[in-house]
């Protein structure tokens, strides 16, 4: 009985009434569809993965286990004339790091911050979880790599970069310059000369294992190609000495700032360029404006009493002049429709030679008056005023001559002595090698050039004003001249001082000036061209003659000598008084 019941109640499963009612057939298809589907983009997915995006997905693979390494090119090294190197680049040790793999407790953490010179905070901001590669410190040094290696940090890594060194420091930076952690140019002949400094980076493919060390090389690697080497035309000796005598001009004389250039009067080379203030090249964290203007490139100002030669020689030239031409100066006082042109020196009659000695603004007027605009104009031109200096250095000033065509009487007059125009140091020293190349204005170069080989420019004078100029510019250093604190012993020297008030807006503040001195040495058979100037002197005396004066006694004397440029006078003083604290100073060179 009780297995019938049994019977009765089971069921088979096979006999189950909801398998004997048929399926939906939409059903059965949505199934056999979205199977297919995923079967279709399984099988895409494949085949992408196998053929159309195999490169991605083998780089993406590479990148977990190889890594290109670069190969630094070494930049090009910058030295003077004589091979002492203005710049090179040294090999130093760079610290980076995986962040997600740097593994270290919080007292190693503490340390290592410590050494790189970081705050515990900056170290953690760099670490940053997610980042691939941080910087930890660039161009650091063996010290430092030594304490990082020894504390054997998990995912912190070093390389190997080069980092710039200037043993000349402050004394070249102007002309030098600097580059940036790439060791990209930033200023002076760094960035002038950028394309040929800088090399070629290479690069080296390897695989690196968990720990950050390199396995095997793999692909082909790629050498780096080195900068070229430079050899400018400046002579380190030179140059140093024209950046401690400037730099003590504007120490004893409480300046403002002060520049110096020296030419090579047969070869046109620039020797020596110099400012203050300057600036470590090596060490710029805390760099001004002031200090990394080039002065004597970048700064124009009315030249003032210089240009009473060039003003003089062209009367001579034009044969309206001679040296012994009088002028009558009026006792220091000329009215000129409506303006009155004064003279520092008062005088009555003065000849020709007589009006560049005593520096008469009153007769330089009178002999640029008989000249026509377009003859001065032509002349200033000629000089090189209101034309961009043939070197590479960016920044370097134009200066400004206006149209002749504009000018009216009374400005054609000062022009006659240095105003109304403007000019660099640079300009200036440049325009005196007409008189020490016997009329030649000669190209400038900031390249070495073949020793002792004369270069040639335009003519701007005959020799013979040339030379009858540079004997009337000596007079100037003489007893009775402006300038005799300029004279140097055992040479015989020339030139022109100049003193100006600062033009602010459209006037002049007469509390503040420029003074400068420039002239060529030696006159017998000039060898160089010395340019100074001093920004702004407020101790003592103010005039180009008594501030700048010395600075070029001092300067041409040292630069001949190292020159090894004979004596042409007999070795002895002919003036003491009135020199610097630092032209006293004895030294052996």
């Amino acid at each position: 009985m009780l297995k019938r019941l049994r019977r009765r109640h089971s069921v088979h499963h096979s006999q189950s009434p909801l398998l004997a009612e048929p399926a939906p057939l939409w059903r059965s298809r949505l199934l056999v569809v979205v199977a297919g589907t995923a079967f279709a983009g399984l099988l895409g997915r494949a085949l992408y993965v196998q053929g159309i995006g195999t490169e991605f997905f083998q780089q993406q693979g590479a990148a977990r286990y190889s890594h290109k390494l670069e190969l630094p090119a070494s930049r090009g090294r910058i030295s003077d004339r004589s091979g002492q190197l203005l710049a090179t680049s040294v090999a130093v040790p760079s610290f980076w790091a995986i962040p997600a793999d740097v593994d270290a407790d919080p007292a190693k953490r503490a340390e290592l911050a410590r050494i790189l010179g970081l705050t515990p905070a900056e170290l953690a901001e760099k670490l940053l979880p997610g980042a691939r590669f941080a910087w930890l410190r660039r161009q650091g040094d063996d010290a430092m790599a030594a304490q990082i290696k020894a504390l054997g940090i998990k995912g912190v890594f070093q390389d190997r970069e080069y980092q710039r060194r200037y043993p000349e420091g402050e004394a070249a930076a102007h002309v030098v310059g600097f580059t940036n952690l790439e060791e990209h140019g930033q200023e002076g002949m760094e960035l002038a000369l950028q394309a040929k400094l800088q090399g070629r980076d290479g690069s080296r493919a390897v695989v690196r294992d968990r720990l950050g060390h390199v396995v095997e090389d793999i692909g082909e690697r790629v050498p780096p190609k080195d900068g070229q080497d430079v050899t400018l035309s400046i002579d380190s000796r030179i140059q140093y000495q024209a950046y401690e005598r400037v730099r003590e001009a504007v120490a004893a004389h409480q300046a403002k700032a002060g520049s110096a250039v020296v030419l090579d009067a047969l070869t046109g080379e620039v020797l020596a360029l110099a400012n203050y203030p300057s600036f470590n090249p090596a060490d710029r964290r805390h760099l001004s404006g002031e200090q990394l203007r080039n002065r004597a490139l970048t700064d124009q100002f009315e030249p003032g009493s210089t240009m009473k030669p060039f003003t003089v020689a062209l009367a001579l030239e034009a044969g309206r002049v001679t040296p012994q031409t009088t002028f009558d100066v009026g006792g220091g006082k000329w009215n000129f429709f409506g303006s009155v042109i004064t003279d520092a020196h008062p005088a009555g009659l003065l000849n020709v030679a007589e009006v560049i000695q005593k520096s008469s603004n009153i007769g330089a007027a009178k002999m640029g008056l008989q000249a026509q605009p377009r003859e001065l104009y032509g002349m200033f031109s000629a000089i090189g005023l209101g034309q961009r200096p043939q070197l590479p250095f960016p920044g370097a000033a134009i200066g400004t001559l206006r149209p002749y065509a504009k000018w009216r009487p009374i400005e054609q007059a000062t022009m006659s002595y240095g105003y109304g125009l403007s000019a660099s140091l640079l300009q200036l020293a440049h325009a005196y090698t007409v008189f020490a190349r016997d009329g030649e204005l000669i190209p400038l170069s900031l390249d070495k050039q073949p020793e002792g080989k004369a270069v040639h420019g335009p003519r701007v004078f005959s020799a013979k004003t040339a030379q009858t100029m540079r004997t009337m510019l000596q007079t100037v250093t003489e007893a009775g001249g402006t300038s005799p604190q300029a004279q140097v012993a055992g040479y015989s020297v020339g030139g022109k001082s100049g003193t100006a008030y600062k033009q602010v807006g459209k006037g002049y503040d007469k509390t503040k000036y420029r003074a400068w001195f420039v002239g060529v040495a030696p006159i017998s058979k000039p060898r160089i061209v010395v340019a100074v100037m001093v920004d702004e002197p407020t101790r003592g005396a103010h005039d180009g003659g008594k501030v700048a004066g010395p600075v070029f006694s001092e300067l041409t004397g040292r630069s001949l000598r190292l020159l090894k440029v004979q004596p042409d006078l007999a070795v002895k003083p002919q003036i003491v008084a009135g020199l610097t604290p630092a032209a006293d100073r004895k030294e052996q060179l």
